[in-house]
C-alpha cells in the first residue's frame, strides 16, 4: 500500500492542526451569537411588534378630564377653542370611503372632523362637505394654505387645529405660526389654534403610557390620526370614525387587493404597505399606525368610540 507523506499530511502533528481549527470555529460562533443577542436587544427596544401593546405600563389619565387651559392657543385673534360637542364624526382619508355614499349621513352630524389636506370637492357624495374642525400637521400646513378655495372659503365655519414640534412651529426663521398668521390677514374669518408645547409633551407621555415605548427613543412620529382621536375624545361625548381599519386588517386582507392610502390619491401608495413598512422600520422616524390603532381599540368602550366602513370594535 502506498504511504502518504510530506505535503499531503500537512504541517500539523498529533492533532494540533485540528485543535487550532476547532478553537477558531468556537471563536467565530461565539462572536456571531454575541452579535445576534445585541441585535435582538436593540430590536426589542426600537421596533414596534406588529399590533402588540405588551409594553403598556399603566392606564392613561382620563382624557376627558384633561385641562383645556393653555392646551390650544389661538394663532389668530384671542378666541377660545370650542370645548364641547355631543356627537362627533371623524372622516379619515382612507380609500375605504369611496363608493359609500356617506355624504348625507356625514352632513347630518353635529360636529365633523377632518385631517390635513383631505379635500371634499369631487368627493362630497362619499365624504360630505361639512367641516367643523380640521386637524393639520406641521408638514401639511403649506398644502392646506395653498388651496384656500378648498380649505378656507369652501367651509368658512371650519376651526383649524395645527400641531407640530415646537422647533417646527415656532423656529426663529420661517416660523409656521407666522405663515398661518399671514394667511389669516387675507382671510379674516379664519379661526385657527395651535397645540401648545406643554400639550405636545402630554401627547408623548400618553403614547409612552399606552405602549411602554418612548416616542423619541423608538424613532417614532405620532400620526395626525393620533392627535385627531385624542382631540375628538376631549371635545366630544361620543365619537364615530369613518374609514379606519382595525389593527389586524393588513394581516387578514387578501394580498392581491390593493387599497390606496388616501381616497384622493388613487395612484398613491398602498394602504397596507404603508402601515406595515412604518410599523416595522428601525431607521429614521416612522408613524406606528398599527400600534396606534391597537390603542384606539382599547379606548373604544372607555370613551364611547365606534368605527364603521369597515365596522369593528
Amino acid at each position: 500500500m502506498m504511504k502518504l507523506r510530506g505535503p499531503l499530511l500537512g504541517h500539523c502533528g498529533s492533532g494540533t492542526c485540528w485543535k487550532e481549527q476547532r478553537s477558531a470555529v468556537f471563536v467565530i460562533l461565539f462572536a456571531l451569537i454575541t452579535i445576534l443577542i445585541l441585535y435582538s436587544s436593540n430590536s426589542a427596544n426600537e421596533v414596534f411588534h406588529y399590533g402588540s401593546l405588551r409594553g403598556r405600563t399603566r392606564r392613561p389619565v382620563n382624557l376627558k378630564k384633561w385641562s383645556f387651559s393653555s392646551a390650544y392657543f389661538p394663532i389668530l385673534g384671542n378666541k377660545t377653542l370650542p370645548s364641547r360637542c355631543n356627537q362627533c364624526v371623524i372622516i379619515t382619508s382612507s380609500s375605504h370611503l369611496l363608493g359609500t355614499k356617506l355624504g348625507p349621513e356625514i352632513e347630518r352630524a353635529e360636529c365633523t372632523i377632518r385631517m390635513n389636506d383631505a379635500p371634499t370637492s369631487g368627493y362630497s357624495a362619499d365624504v360630505g362637505n361639512k367641516t367643523t374642525f380640521r386637524v393639520v400637521a406641521h408638514s401639511s400646513v403649506f398644502r392646506v394654505l395653498r388651496k384656500p378655495q378648498e380649505f378656507v372659503n369652501r367651509t368658512p365655519e371650519t376651526v383649524f387645529i395645527f400641531w407640530g414640534p415646537p422647533n417646527k412651529m415656532q423656529k426663529p426663521q420661517g416660523s409656521l405660526l407666522r405663515v398661518i398668521q399671514r394667511a389669516g390677514l387675507m382671510f379674516p374669518n379664519m379661526e385657527a389654534y395651535a397645540v401648545s408645547p406643554a400639550r405636545m409633551q402630554q401627547f408623548d407621555d400618553l403614547f409612552r403610557g399606552e405602549t411602554g415605548k418612548d416616542r423619541e427613543k423608538s424613532h417614532s412620529w405620532l400620526s395626525t390620526g393620533w392627535f385627531t382621536m385624542v382631540i375628538a375624545v376631549e371635545l366630544c361625548d361620543h365619537v364615530h370614525v369613518y374609514g379606519m381599519v382595525p389593527p389586524d386588517y393588513c394581516s387578514q386582507r387578501p394580498r392581491l387587493q390593493r387599497m390606496p392610502y388616501h381616497y384622493y390619491e388613487p395612484k398613491g401608495p398602498d394602504e397596507c404597505v404603508t402601515y406595515i413598512q412604518n410599523e416595522h422600520s428601525r431607521k429614521g422616524n416612522h408613524h406606528r399606525f398599527i400600534t396606534e390603532k391597537k390603542v384606539f381599540s382599547s379606548w373604544a368602550q372607555l370613551y364611547g368610540i365606534t368605527f364603521s366602513h369597515p365596522s369593528w370594535t
